[in-house]
């Protein structure tokens, strides 16, 4: 049995591999630029813009929504969605951090790996 040793690495490593599982479809990302686009959107609107079943842009939806991406309201038979600006914020610096932690050893390694 695999034993999940997700726990050994810190809080902020842990938040940005969810964040970064959560886009890694590119239906999410179609779903956050329509959401983007139209500031808020209902889920239909959404499946007329993306070529897939409601059914799977819900599950997509809900994946957004369960790292606070994104933040809705059901309101009878329809869910308005919108962007959590604050969450992708908070990516945007995870994944700069990230980049500047690593880049700073660039400079001290062959262009061309593994040659």
């Amino acid at each position: 049995m695999a034993i999940n040793k997700k726990s050994e690495f810190d809080e902020g490593t842990r938040k940005l591999a969810e964040f970064a599982k959560a886009i890694s479809h590119p239906a999410r990302i179609a779903i956050l630029q329509t959401i983007a686009e139209k500031k808020e959107c209902i889920c239909g609107e959404i499946v007329e813009v993306i070529p897939l079943a409601q059914s799977t842009v819900s599950q997509h939806l809900k994946e957004l929504k369960d790292v606070e991406l994104i933040q809705g309201e059901i309101e009878g038979a329809k869910s308005c969605y919108c962007i959590n600006w604050k969450k992708l914020d908070e990516f945007h610096d995870s994944i700069n951090q990230i980049y500047k932690s690593l880049n700073k050893y660039k400079k001290n390694s062959k262009l061309e790996c593994c040659d």
